[in-house]
């Protein structure tokens, strides 16, 4: 049966945020309009919780009935925490009104880092606005102590069993890389000590930070003198680094149990997630986990989160047929469960899967690429049309996960490409690697090269667009001003039209840490410059449809309205898309409800044979 954009965009997704050691999970729900929390019960039963005006997250207070609720306004991504207890439930799903201000500082961010007993960890940039502390509150008598407060943005943190120590990475000098530093609050020498684990100047990620219970050593995912990464151990006393779970062709995660024996490793198989349970010791494999199909189980989902008790891992699921489910590991015994099913809501539609490609480029790089194909009963006039779809980040990867945007341009007759273009992650540091700063135009090249793929898929370059958010926006836009003759329509969503502009509007606490990935506005001007697709809006002739959030912290407004102006200016069809209540994206079903079904309309009508 046919699908239509409006039931993809209906679709109700589950995310799993906590579980305790019950068995309960913490979760997101999205039927309300935008992600809230419901509790799911051992046997099933939902019990839902919030009604914010938008999305939010949560974990469990450990050995309380107490959840910590993380919530903005608007989209503005200025976090804010509050409790929520549960003992007794909430009669009906609370509003703001409902919940217990924790803290609150609306102009600042406060981002949730951890969850201890009766206490709560948190990065806050209240200080200065563009500086990161690290802020440990007891949620009983509201005392706060500062952790860390050296500058910079903070990263992953994770706090040892004692509560003594922090390891937490902050952004290095490279693009994409991360210093790990050893913050002892209480040193037998004086006031809080930090000391450098790695350095400021090495090209390596290091995240999901794990303690071992003894508090001598830590779990890093990590990519340290290697391309890809893997899951090691460093000894702190020795600054030694062992290596416990890697593989020579694809990347690692891992997560590591609270009682420090078991490791839930993610092999990312080209964006397919292959599960299992190692032992955290040797690194020895112990059982594999079963999935319910070929998918995806972590960022941007919500990471995979162990109980307590290191007994159960929820985890969040979704596939190109899965809109997205909660599931329940037991790590004792490999056993899944299945705790929701948003496939049952599709009623029978016929959803898509992609077929895996590897696309030359004239440099000798092959750019991994989903490639999904419509029905023969799709619309004829639609028939060789083409759509390429680019992820945002730069440092992000097109998974095998849900998208309804991707689903509903294939139901309408597009055939719909997805890359992974240079710059992206899960593939490697020279991948990842092949965009930073000057090198950004190479990136766009590849677009060039996926255009002249399409004849080989019987595809007509002619009536071929791009279509992508945020840093896939720009991608957009540059594709269409850097080669004009190629591409016949565009859709750009939050995307920046100016690397310049970008720099020097987006929020204070977030440029430092985007110019290691774009140049700097000091030394890289003249690039930045240059590979502005604003600074060649001349060149575009393709029509173009832009959808942004009037809140966005990261890519201003001002990115679009400068862009569709200067378009105007020249008669060139621009359609801007503004949304009060919303950021850097669309979060409320009701917006995509508007924006996405007017975006297909616009590309049918620019696309049709």
């Amino acid at each position: 049966m046919a699908v239509g954009i409006e039931q993809l965009l209906e679709a109700r997704t589950w995310r799993a945020f906590d579980v305790d050691e019950e068995g309960r999970v913490l979760a997101g729900f999205d039927g309300p309009g935008s992600v809230q929390l419901v509790e799911i019960s051992p046997d099933g039963t939902t019990t839902p919780l919030t009604a914010l005006p938008g999305p939010c997250s949560g974990r469990y207070l450990p050995g309380e009935r107490v959840v910590v609720v993380q919530h903005d306004n608007g989209g503005d991504e200025r976090a804010q925490l509050s409790l929520l207890r549960l003992d007794p439930p909430p009669g009906a799903p609370v509003d703001l009104d409902g919940l217990e201000p924790l803290v609150r500082a609306p102009e600042h961010v406060n981002r949730l880092l951890d969850v201890l007993p009766g206490r709560v960890v948190y990065a806050t940039n209240r200080r200065n606005g563009v500086d990161f502390d690290v802020v440990v509150r007891n949620v009983h008598t509201g005392e706060e102590a500062t952790l860390y407060d050296r500058g910079g943005m903070v990263m992953d943190v994770s706090v040892s069993p004692s509560s003594r120590f922090l390891v937490l990475g902050r952004p290095g000098k490279p693009a994409l890389s991360d210093q790990l530093l050893l913050v002892d609050t209480m040193p037998e020498t004086g006031p809080t000590s930090v000391r450098e684990l790695t350095g400021v100047d090495e090209p390596a990620q290091h995240h999901h930070l794990c303690w071992l219970p003894d508090e001598r050593a830590v779990v890093v995912t990590t990519d340290r003198d290697r391309d890809l990464l893997g899951v090691a151990r460093l000894d702190l006393d020795r600054g030694e680094w062992t290596w416990l779970v890697t593989d020579e062709t694809c990347e690692l995660t891992g997560w590591l149990s609270p009682d420090g024996r078991l490791l839930l490793v993610e092999r990312n198989d080209d964006g397919t997630a292959r599960l299992a349970v190692h032992d955290a010791t040797s690194g020895a494999k112990l059982r594999d986990v079963d999935l319910p199909a070929a998918g995806w189980i972590s960022f941007p989902s919500p990471e995979p989160v162990w109980s307590p008790d290191s007994r159960f891992v929820a985890l969040s699921f979704t596939s190109p047929t899965v809109p997205g489910d909660v599931l329940l590991l037991d790590a004792h015994t490999g056993e899944v469960r299945r705790l929701t099913d948003s496939t049952t809501q599709l009623d029978g539609a016929r959803l898509v899967e992609p077929t895996a490609h590897r696309v030359p480029t004239p440099d000798g790089e092959q750019i991994p690429c989903f490639v999904y194909r419509p029905s023969e009963e799709a619309a004829p006039e639609l028939a060789g049309s083409a759509v390429l779809v680019i992820h945002g980040g730069p440092e992000g990867q097109s998974v095998r996960s849900f998208n309804p945007v991707v689903q509903g341009l294939v139901a309408a007759g597009h055939t719909v490409l997805v890359p992974n273009v240079r710059g992206s992650v899960g593939y490697g540091k020279r991948w990842y690697s092949a965009d930073d700063r000057r090198k950004r135009m190479d990136a766009v090249a590849d677009l060039a090269a996926l255009h002249e793929w399409l004849p080989g898929l019987g595809l007509d370059p002619r009536r071929a667009a791009l279509w992508g958010g945020s840093y896939g926006g720009y991608m957009v836009l540059a594709g269409l001003a850097f080669q004009p003759e190629r591409w016949a329509a565009g859709v750009d969503i939050v995307g920046i039209s100016s690397l310049v502009t970008f720099l020097e509007n987006t929020a204070p606490y977030r440029r430092a840490h985007r110019e290691r990935e774009y140049g700097s506005l000091a030394e890289d001007r003249d690039f930045l410059v240059a590979a502005s697709p604003l600074t060649r809006v001349d060149e575009i002739v393709a029509p173009l449809f832009v959808i942004h959030g009037a809140n966005d912290p990261r890519v201003p407004l001002s990115e679009a309205e400068q862009l569709a102006a200067a378009l105007g200016r020249r008669g060139i069809e621009c359609e801007l898309l503004v949304y009060p209540d919303e950021g850097h994206g669309l979060a409320k079903r009701v917006n995509r409800l508007d924006a996405y079904p007017k975006a297909l309309a616009f590309l049918a009508r620019h696309l049709a044979r």
